[in-house]
């Protein structure tokens, strides 16, 4: 076992054991993939709150909601609190026109349309948020494996050296140690994203549930009209 003289971070992991460049390489594999559907989530849920302001701003005007709906339907992908509005307003109108429905029965179907819709919505905002926990839970203990590898393989290598000394040593424990900081690296964003994102999607889902229950409100005035 020779001193490694160049301790810079790309040194270590070029001349660590192959089993710790593969957890390294692992690792940075999903910290690419976390950082990926980091970006692509922020998207997804900024454009969500952002339809769901303007729509409700456009809904608390006063607009007709037959033009309201039209608007919406013709208009840009809808998402979001717009997608709840036209399930609900669409199942209303169709259990309108029968004949011998009964008001509980609209508003029933209605507000079912809607809950249904809302379930769909709020799946499309978690997707992939459940990989983001996983690499917040797991990346730490996959590093810590490449480490205590690596620690085992550099004291198996002191049975080849006559002398053991902190400069024979110490090289080859740092190496095994980077592997619990790229860990750590790829788990801590993962984690901060998870928690945040979870926090966005709770919100837009109360959100959710108090307008589907004003919407039904107002769609049973509509029907006493």
């Amino acid at each position: 076992m020779q001193p490694v003289e160049d301790m810079s971070i790309i040194s270590l992991v070029l001349q660590a054991s192959i089993v710790v460049q593969m957890v390294m390489v692992l690792l940075l594999a999903l910290s690419f993939m976390s950082w990926w559907h980091i970006f692509s989530k922020h998207f997804t849920i900024s454009t969500a709150k952002k339809h769901t302001d303007e729509f409700e701003d456009r809904f608390w005007s006063g607009s007709d909601l037959n033009g309201l709906y039209e608007h919406v339907k013709h208009g840009r992908n809808a998402i979001g609190m717009e997608k709840i509005f036209m399930a609900g307003f669409s199942e209303f109108l169709k259990l309108r026109q029968k004949s011998g429905m009964e008001l509980s029965d609209v508003m029933e179907g209605s507000r079912r349309a809607m809950r249904a819709s809302c379930q769909r919505e709020l799946d499309h905002l978690d997707k992939h948020t459940s990989f983001l926990a996983s690499v917040g839970s797991v990346s730490p203990y996959i590093g810590l494996f490449g480490t205590v590898w690596g620690i085992m393989y550099a004291f198996k290598g002191l049975g080849n050296v006559g002398q053991a000394t902190l400069a024979t040593v110490a090289p080859h424990i740092a190496e095994a140690l980077v592997a619990t900081a790229i860990g750590l690296f790829a788990a801590i964003p993962a984690v901060v994203a998870y928690n945040r994102f979870a926090h966005d999607v709770d919100r837009l889902a109360g959100r959710f549930d108090t307008f589907i229950e004003e919407f039904s409100n107002i769609l049973q005035r509509q029907i006493g009209k």
